[in-house]
């Protein structure tokens, strides 16, 4: 089996237009929450999201395709041959929202149309897949890129995803009662809630011939991936964690790591009640009672759905680079399982392997294990 190697790593959010933006500020206990001025909230009891400046609705353009084009633009050229696997989950909005209200809008956009129109943009042949498995979609895309590649299906994937902050998505998590009323602060004893991010990411991964035909040097290694699902509910996780532990397990054997080899992890921390709940009963389930590094980004940059699991593989990457993780931003007291792992301050770890996990509706669970080159 080849060896599956990040790369490239490009990401756009509301913090920044790259991982070395963002490092920082991340790495600060920044947030790029605040009140939401692209459509009306003031039906709504929640008001702030996390939304790229500049990135605005306007006639004839789609909104995804000018925030993709950001992440693109720093990942070019790609190899000859790239298979593009396209994450992204809510790209028909816009189209949707224009309709209702009666304006002219862009042409309707299905996720293969966004596909087509990153390997046009790129200049690549037109082949590889479309995926949608809610909020872990493009953590699912690299585990499914990864094995591609593994099993000599091709030799380079380039896995790439965006999604932003609709009325449409924002009104839905309301009625929902999923999002937060005051900040988003995963893994903290007085969470009360999510909050969206605009977000998009592109992250090449290549096998190690390509890296040495083309003079590539390589983020990271790919080494364990694992997808499940828990058949639960369309919306709320297994409160037991069953299928987040299945998919860290299937990563963990992938790998031929041992649970205490798993250094820091990188979580989905949503900041609901329900999430972090189910996190921390997986982490205790597989990982026993160990304190390591735990940190979440989403009280940073938002909840960017099916942008969000590239994002912080790229974080995820980052920190392996840095040998630290950055503080979880929002996170004041945390809850009694999250003590001695979760903090709001910057941790070091021997920067050797990092875990990141991602869930979503209708039971989607995808853990990935990265390891130093």
């Amino acid at each position: 089996m080849n060896d599956v190697l990040v790369a490239g790593a490009s990401v756009v959010a509301a913090m920044g237009n790259s991982v070395d933006e963002m490092w920082p500020k991340l790495c600060a206990g920044s947030s790029a929450i605040k009140p939401i001025d692209r459509f009306q909230t003031d039906r709504l009891e929640h008001h702030e999201g996390a939304c790229v400046e500049g990135l605005t609705l306007e006639p004839g353009k789609n909104m995804i395709c000018d925030l993709m084009s950001g992440a693109l633009n720093r990942i070019k050229p790609l190899p000859h041959g790239t298979a593009i696997i396209w994450t992204g989950i809510k790209g028909d909005v816009q189209f949707l929202e224009n309709k209702a209200e009666g304006r002219a809008g862009t042409a309707l956009y299905l996720a293969k149309h966004y596909r087509e129109w990153v390997c046009n943009s790129l200049g690549v042949p037109d082949k590889g897949i479309e995926v949608n498995a809610a909020c872990a979609s493009s953590t699912v895309g690299l585990a499914l890129g990864a094995q591609m590649i593994s099993e000599e299906r091709c030799s380079s994937v380039l896995v790439c995803g965006a999604d932003i902050v609709s009325r449409f998505i924002f009104t839905g998590f309301s009625s929902l009662r999923g999002l937060s009323p005051t900040k988003c602060r995963p893994f903290d004893k007085e969470r009360d809630g999510l909050c969206l991010g605009d977000g998009a990411a592109a992250i090449l991964l290549v096998n190690r011939d390509e890296t040495k035909r083309l003079n590539l040097q390589p983020l990271a290694r790919l080494t364990g991936w694992g997808i499940s699902n828990d058949a639960n509910h369309i919306t709320g996780p297994a409160k037991d964690g069953r299928g987040l532990i299945n998919s860290i397990r299937s990563a963990l054997k992938q790998s031929g790591l041992v649970p205490d080899e798993v250094e820091a992890f990188c979580a989905h921390g949503t900041g609901t009640s329900y999430n972090d709940a189910m996190e921390l009963t997986a982490i205790e389930s597989v990982f026993g009672q160990r304190r390591f590094p735990l940190f979440s980004v989403k009280g940073a940059i938002g909840h960017t759905l099916g942008a969000a699991g590239a994002i912080e593989a790229a974080i995820s990457v980052r920190s392996l680079a840095e040998k630290k993780t950055p503080p979880t931003t929002g996170l004041i007291t945390p809850e009694e399982r999250a003590e001695g792992r979760a903090s709001g301050k910057e941790q070091a770890f021997p920067g050797n392997t990092i875990l990141t996990s991602n869930s979503g509706f209708g039971g989607c669970n995808a853990a990935l294990i990265f390891e130093r080159m």
